[in-house]
């Protein structure tokens, strides 16, 4: 939302009967490092015995109030940019899956693709956005592109088409998908979402819109006005972008294209 981060709470979970203490330790050590590269300090937070680990942040920042980049601002005309690749829900389920079995009908994914873009920030992609300047933007995360835009869209009051064949894709995501490997947050996001959306590609590529993403990219919807501005800068920043759609006037109405 532009905001710039100063502050960060830990929450951690974890199971102590399980698994030994140096593996929080480690746990606590990453985001700690991941959050002074995001310029700001963990001062602190809670932990609980839990029967699975789990660890998340929640973090403070300060924006001016004419400032703030809202997901209910796109305006028809639209260009739609997207940062980082999908697909990693479907690497990760992949993995887990081949990686616990003692018969492999497949060879796990390598993680070392999905783990960079997933510890890659969003950082500079956001100081871009906000210093450019664009109409609304999200983030990618648990409910997929599809599920993203789709809130995008209901809230400007404005539709989407998207070109699949332009959206990034992890290497790998769409032969695992193929053999049945998605996480079970993909499948719920393809059946709430099917009815919402006007589908004129495969089945498998809808599926592969839906992947829930953990710490996925920015989806930016930029004026055209200030398109090549932004495009510019993210070039000679040497950061990712792909133009994946446009916004359109028709009310909520989400459309995949080739």
């Amino acid at each position: 939302m532009g905001a710039t981060p100063i502050l960060g709470l830990a929450i951690a979970a974890f199971p102590t009967d399980v698994l030994p203490l140096e593996v929080l330790e480690q746990i606590l050590r990453g985001g700690a490092d991941k959050a002074r590269e995001a310029g700001f300090p963990v001062a602190g937070g809670h932990t609980i015995i839990d029967d699975i680990p789990k660890y998340g942040l929640a973090v403070t920042g300060v924006v001016a109030a004419d400032k703030i980049v809202r997901n209910s601002t796109a305006k028809a005309g639209d260009t739609l940019i997207l940062t980082k690749p999908i697909g990693n829900g479907i690497i990760v389920s992949a993995y887990r899956a081949l990686s616990q079995r003692k018969i492999r009908r497949a060879d796990p994914p390598d993680m070392n693709e999905s783990i960079r873009w997933m510890t890659w920030l969003n950082r500079d992609a956001a100081q871009v956005m906000t210093q450019v300047g664009v109409n609304a933007a999200t983030d990618i995360t648990g409910y997929g592109l599809i599920g993203h835009l789709l809130e995008v869209c209901m809230g400007s009051r404005v539709g989407a088409e998207i070109h699949v064949r332009d959206v990034p894709v992890l290497s790998g995501a769409r032969e695992y998908l193929s053999r049945g490997f998605r996480p079970a947050g993909t499948i719920r996001n393809a059946e709430a979402f099917r009815n919402r959306v006007d589908v004129h590609v495969d089945e498998s590529e809808y599926t592969l819109m839906c992947d829930a993403q953990t710490s996925g990219g920015l989806l930016m919807s930029i004026p055209p006005e200030k398109l090549a501005a932004i495009e510019q800068r993210f070039r000679d920043g040497g950061l990712f972008y792909a133009k994946i759609g446009t916004v359109t006037d028709r009310i909520g109405a989400l459309t995949l294209v080739h």
